[in-house]
C-alpha cells in the first residue's frame, strides 16, 4: 500500500517557501514604486510589535557541491569579500532610507553559498554595519549556516559575541562514496569538532542538515549518518529530500547519472527508516522534513502554534516583513515579493546607480493572501480551517473534492470547516498544499520547474 501511494503521489511539486511560488509570480502589476509602498506599509504595521527579519546571502564557495541548487560563485580568491560586504551594506542603507525610521531587527540569518568563507573581520564589519542603522529586538534570533570544513572556533566565538545563538551545519551524509559523488568530502571529525565548539561557546540551538535520496546512498548510509548524528545530539535537524533539478542553469548537478539516484519506494524507505530512528532518539517532527528536541525553541513554537515558514525556512517567530540582502535574495513584505538580480556584476552595477538591485517581483492579490495562510498553516501546523469568511475562498468545494481521495488514502481528515494531516500523511504535505495552489491548477507547467514531492 505504501509503495502504491508513493507511485501515486510522487509528482513534481513546489516546496512552498512562499505562495505564490516563484515560477508563478505575476510581474504585470509589480514595480519598484509598488515594492517600496508595500514595504513601508508592512514596516509601519509590524516594526514596533514584532520587528523585521533580514536574510543576507553570502554567495562565495571555494568548491562546488554537486547536490546544491543555490546561487553561488566558486572562487578561492578571498579579495572578493570586502567589495561584497560594502555592497550589501549600501543596499541596506537604501532600504533604511525607504523605511524612514530606524528598524528593530528580530532575526538575521546568514545563508549562502558559504557564510564562513568570509573572514571574521569582514563578518564583524557586516553585522556592525547592519546594526549601526537598526535596533536589536530584546528577544532577537541571529543564525548562520556554517561549513564544517572551514568554520573556525574564532568564527563561532565572534558571531556569538555579535549576538548569534543559532548555527546550522550542512552534513548531508557521512558515506565517503556519497560525499565523493556530491563533491563534499567532510569527515565526521570535522562536524563533531564544530558542534562541540558551538555548544562549549554557548549556542542555544545547533542544527544539522541531512539529505536522503543522494546519489549512491544506501539504507545503511542513512542509518550510519543518523547514528553518528545521535552521538552529537544537535538540537534540531533538517532531514529532507534531495531535490534533483539538473535543468537549473549553474546548479552543478552533473557529477552523477540519473540511475545513481534512489527513487520511489527505495527512496521512501530511506526516509521512513531515518524518521523512525529520529523518533527513537527523542526528535519530534515539527514541520515538513524538520525535527527538533523538546528543549529547542522550534519545538516550543510548533507546540504553541507560533511556527512560521518563509524564504529562510522554518522559524520560531513570525515577522511580517523580511528583507533579503545580497545577490539573488528574496524579500517579503507580506503584501508583495521582490527578488534581487542573480548575477553578481549586475548586483554591483545597480548599487553603483543607487538603485535597489531588484529584477522581478509579485504583488499578492486578496486571493493569494488567503491561499498563503492555508499553505502556511499546513506547512507549520499540519492543519488549516476556514471557520470565518476571512479564510474562505470560492474554490473550497473543489479543493475538498480533490482532497477526498487523499482522505480515502488516509493522508488527512476532512471536518466541517477544516482539514488535519494525519501521521501517515505528513510525508505528502506538499501534495496536500498543491490542492490549495490555485495558480498551479490554472496553469500547469509545460517545462520542468519543481523537484519530485517524495
Amino acid at each position: 500500500m505504501q509503495n502504491s501511494l508513493i507511485q501515486k503521489y510522487n509528482v513534481p511539486g513546489p516546496r512552498y517557501t512562499s505562495y505564490p511560488t516563484v515560477p508563478y509570480w505575476d510581474e504585470t502589476d509589480f514595480s519598484d514604486a509598488i515594492w517600496a509602498q508595500t514595504l513601508r506599509k508592512s514596516f509601519i504595521e509590524s516594526n514596533s510589535a514584532e520587528g523585521i527579519s533580514l536574510y543576507i546571502h553570502l554567495p562565495f564557495c571555494e568548491s562546488l557541491c554537486t547536490f546544491c541548487g543555490c546561487n553561488k560563485r566558486i572562487t578561492k580568491n578571498h579579495d572578493v569579500e570586502h567589495p561584497y560586504i560594502e555592497s550589501v551594506l549600501k543596499e541596506w542603507t537604501l532600504y533604511c532610507k525607504i523605511l524612514g525610521k530606524k528598524p528593530t531587527i528580530k532575526e538575521i540569518h546568514l545563508g549562502g553559498g558559504t557564510p564562513t568563507f568570509f573572514s571574521i573581520k569582514n563578518l564583524e564589519d557586516l553585522i556592525n554595519g547592519i546594526l549601526s542603522h537598526a535596533n536589536k529586538a530584546k528577544d532577537h534570533e541571529f543564525s548562520f549556516e556554517g561549513h564544517p570544513n572551514n568554520t573556525t572556533h574564532a568564527h563561532l566565538q565572534k558571531l556569538y559575541d555579535l549576538g548569534f545563538r543559532r548555527v546550522s551545519f550542512g552534513v548531508q551524509d557521512y558515506s565517503e562514496k556519497v560525499q565523493k559523488a556530491i563533491h563534499r568530502l567532510q569527515p565526521f571529525h570535522n562536524v563533531a569538532k564544530v558542534t562541540f565548539w558551538a555548544r562549549e561557546i554557548g549556542y542555544t540551538s545547533i542544527g544539522h542538515d541531512i539529505i536522503f535520496g543522494l546519489p549512491f546512498q544506501e539504507l545503511e548510509d542513512v542509518i550510519d549518518t543518523i547514528e553518528k548524528t545521535k552521538s552529537l545530539q544537535p538540537d534540531r535537524l533538517a532531514f529532507y529530500s534531495y531535490a534533483h533539478v539538473p535543468w537549473i542553469k549553474g546548479n552543478g548537478q552533473r557529477g552523477f547519472n540519473d540511475e545513481d539516484i534512489p527513487k520511489d519506494d527505495k527512496k521512501r524507505i530511506l526516509y521512513e527508516t531515518g524518521k523512525k530512528l529520529l523518533y527513537e532518539n527523542g526528535y519530534h517532527e515539527i514541520g515538513m522534513d524538520h525535527f527538533a528536541l523538546e528543549k529547542d525553541s522550534l519545538y516550543e513554537a510548533f507546540q504553541n502554534g507560533n511556527l512560521h515558514r518563509n524564504f529562510m525556512g522554518y522559524s520560531a517567530s513570525k515577522t511580517q516583513l523580511m528583507i533579503g540582502l545580497g545577490v539573488s535574495s528574496i524579500s517579503d513584505s507580506w503584501y508583495s515579493f521582490a527578488q534581487n538580480v542573480k548575477n553578481l556584476e549586475d548586483y554591483y552595477q545597480m548599487l553603483e546607480w543607487d538603485k535597489l538591485p531588484i529584477f522581478r517581483g509579485h504583488l499578492l492579490t486578496a486571493e493569494d493572501l488567503i491561499i498563503r495562510k492555508h499553505i502556511l498553516n499546513l506547512m507549520c501546523q499540519f492543519e488549516t480551517s476556514w471557520n470565518n469568511n476571512e479564510n474562505y475562498f470560492n474554490e473550497i468545494p473543489d479543493v475538498l473534492l480533490q482532497l477526498k481521495e487523499m482522505e480515502n488514502d488516509g493522508l488527512l481528515i476532512i471536518k466541517n470547516n477544516s482539514i488535519a494531516v494525519t501521521e501517515k500523511g505528513k510525508p505528502y504535505v506538499r501534495n496536500i498544499c498543491m490542492a490549495f495552489d490555485l495558480r498551479l491548477k490554472r496553469k500547469a507547467p509545460k517545462t520542468e520547474l519543481f523537484s519530485m514531492t517524495i
